[in-house]
């Protein structure tokens, strides 16, 4: 069995070829039980475990399965450690002999990505130039990545609640190319409002149990991409904001069971479940057009889904250069 590392798995997952990878998984072929989701106390505040099986249909050559587990401790940022961890084993479908130990915290933070950029690739206007990224966590530069290298942008904005931090995020973006092409400009904002005002995407990464983005700031033409709040008690948005927008989601059953920015908006009378537009799968098989107009604000909330990970995993170890 090869342990793969973070470096290994960045190497081998592109932006665009694990965008195409995915949009290719969630058109049929794995399967995806519920995932185990255990609350564990801890002296210092409640953290999660969570287990993530998948596999390849018994039709699908040469065939895989896996199994992700992840450890989420948002008291890390505190310590000035990340928040979540997690290992990704894959296996041969056709014995279950493991092939790959795999680094499960970049596979994790580069598959959520990419999910939000497929996301992007349908229901953002295809002319999106301005990107606001709110968090400051591992997954908000990679969000600055995917997002870049499905649509045109040209201006991003960081914002989170230490503005250094942001600033630094900023920084380390200026001058970035998205393909041939580099950033006009990258900044961090303590006015998120403003920034918002102005986005054609805006992109939110954070563990918030009160609400960031707020309806009332959206204009016509928005997406909302939201990464956060995969638990019912949080939530990254107030019902203003998921009652304006055509709403779409990665799975009905995640978003039924964890998608805190809907919960709260079903509870405050704002929004059902069954306004969901359309899941990721029913876009990638073009079962649904995405936006409906150019001026529509779209909404696009992911929870994460385990068969996210086994095709990330598979690509991984196709593309892996470590022998």
């Amino acid at each position: 069995m090869q342990i793969l590392s973070k470096n290994d798995v960045a190497q081998a997952l592109p932006w665009v070829s694990l965008v195409d990878r995915l949009d290719q998984a969630f058109r049929g072929g794995i399967e995806t039980p519920p995932r185990h989701h255990h609350a564990i106390e801890r002296p210092d505040g409640e953290a999660t475990m969570l287990l993530m099986p998948a596999w390849e249909s018994a039709d699908t050559q040469p065939g895989y399965l896996g199994v992700k587990m992840v450890n989420v401790f948002p008291q890390n940022a505190d310590k000035g450690m990340p928040a979540i961890a997690g290992v990704y084993l894959l296996s041969d479908g056709a014995n279950g002999q493991p092939l790959a130990c795999i680094d499960g915290s970049e596979l994790t933070r580069r598959r959520t990505a990419g999910a939000s950029a497929l996301a992007a690739r349908y229901l953002a206007r295809e002319s999106a130039e301005t990107l606001v990224v709110i968090g400051t966590g591992k997954l908000a530069p990679m969000l600055i990545e995917a997002h870049a290298a499905v649509r045109p942008i040209r201006k991003v904005i960081v914002y989170g609640r230490n503005l250094d931090k942001a600033r630094a995020l900023a920084d380390a973006y200026l001058g970035y190319a998205a393909g041939q092409v580099p950033f006009e400009d990258v900044t961090a904002t303590s006015d998120l409002e403003s920034a918002v005002r102005g986005a054609d995407i805006v992109s939110a990464a954070t563990l918030s149990t009160a609400p960031i983005i707020h309806g009332e700031w959206l204009t016509p033409g928005t997406h909302v991409d939201l990464v956060g709040a995969f638990r019912p008690n949080m939530r990254e948005t107030d019902s203003e904001c998921v009652a304006r927008a055509e709403v779409f989601v990665d799975s009905y059953a995640g978003a039924k069971g964890e998608a805190g920015d809907l919960h709260h908006a079903v509870n405050e009378g704002r929004f059902n479940m069954d306004d969901v537009h359309a899941e990721l799968a029913e876009l990638s098989r073009g079962e649904h057009p995405g936006r409906s107009r150019d001026d529509a604000i779209t909404l696009f909330k992911s929870v994460g889904v385990s068969l996210e990970d086994l095709a990330a995993a598979i690509l991984v170890w196709e593309n892996r250069t470590s022998e």
